[in-house]
């Protein structure tokens, strides 16, 4: 390899680093904002919704494989445009409502844009595959400029990301016909990891309701007592009826 040929080779390598940088970068500032948001629900509310995350980038072969796949010129430029989910970030959340809330606080947030949003849970895949996928453009600020890049964002439970995972790695790499049989199997799991998630999202409101009664008794158990100079003093009930009757009269 000649030195014009090392030249313009370190000029792709440049360029290619620059492009994927920008997407790992769009990860970053996402990732802040779900952590921000997990941090946020712990705090005030005692309970988060997200689970975990897990963030990826394509690798510029499976891009390449892609834009093959779809027929586009091979450029950097082509890539961007025809290959929407170079950068993926994947939540998972306890409850099938947990995922609504976390899809509607990234939706208000005024420096994200939403370019689509597809509803595998309300409208399953054939297969059985069910989460809440969102496209949305993240402002990226470099030294020099802004630029706006897509991150495809899928929010799921624990019971469908257990099924999606173990799908993918059950037909990974496979791409010949599968049986009939199977599939239907697979539609079957698919079934039962739903109908668990809705039992669950049942029992979770069942005992919060229960929770909350114990709270009010809690409250109310409180409220007939004072303290003072660390002692704790607890209110008679004839001077709690006094008091009563005069606030009635």
């Amino acid at each position: 390899m000649n030195v014009m040929q090392m030249e313009q080779l370190k000029l792709i390598r440049t360029e290619i680093t620059r492009f994927m940088l920008k997407y790992k970068f769009a990860l970053d500032e996402i990732e802040t904002k779900i952590e921000i948001l997990k941090e946020e629900f712990q705090a005030l509310h005692d309970y988060s919704p997200i689970e975990h995350t897990k963030s990826r980038l394509k690798s510029p072969e499976s891009m390449m494989k892609k834009l093959l796949r779809k027929g586009g010129e091979i450029s950097l430029a082509s890539i961007e445009e025809n290959i929407k989910d170079i950068a993926g970030l994947r939540i998972t959340c306890s409850f099938i409502s947990d995922i609504y809330k976390i899809s509607e606080m990234l939706q208000k947030q005024s420096d994200l844009t939403v370019l689509n949003v597809k509803d595998y849970i309300k409208h399953p895949k054939p297969n059985g595959y069910q989460s809440l996928h969102l496209l949305v453009e993240v402002p990226v600020f470099f030294s020099d400029r802004v630029e706006k890049v897509c991150v495809e964002v899928q929010i799921r439970t624990i019971a469908m990301d257990f099924w999606a995972s173990l799908e993918h790695k059950i037909f990974y790499k496979y791409n010949k016909s599968v049986p009939q049989r199977l599939l239907e199997e697979l539609k079957a799991a698919a079934d039962t990891a739903n109908a668990l998630d809705h039992q669950m999202e049942r029992l979770n409101r069942e005992v919060q309701a229960i929770k909350d009664m114990h709270d009010e008794d809690s409250l109310l158990e409180e409220l007939k007592s004072i303290q003072i100079n660390n002692h704790k003093y607890q209110l008679p009930a004839g001077l709690l009826e006094i008091f009563s009757e005069g606030e009635e009269a």
